[in-house]
């Protein structure tokens, strides 16, 4: 069974993570995060702070 998340930033969806054999790739769905796209991270927490971090690291939630 496969796990995904919406990665969320200032209650905007920066775009969803979905799991892999190598952890979790992230799919934008803002041009914000467009350069996060198609990369992988070995958990979702690490795609979530990538994420933060591209709006000035403050705090997201991932669903």
């Amino acid at each position: 069974m496969s796990k995904a998340y919406i990665i969320e930033v200032h209650n905007r969806t920066a775009g969803i993570v979905a799991g892999n054999e190598r952890g979790f790739t992230f799919f934008s769905s803002d041009r914000a995060f467009d350069h996060l796209d198609g990369r992988d991270f070995r958990t979702a927490r690490e795609a979530e702070r990538a994420a933060r971090a591209v709006l000035g690291g403050r705090q997201t939630s991932t669903h």
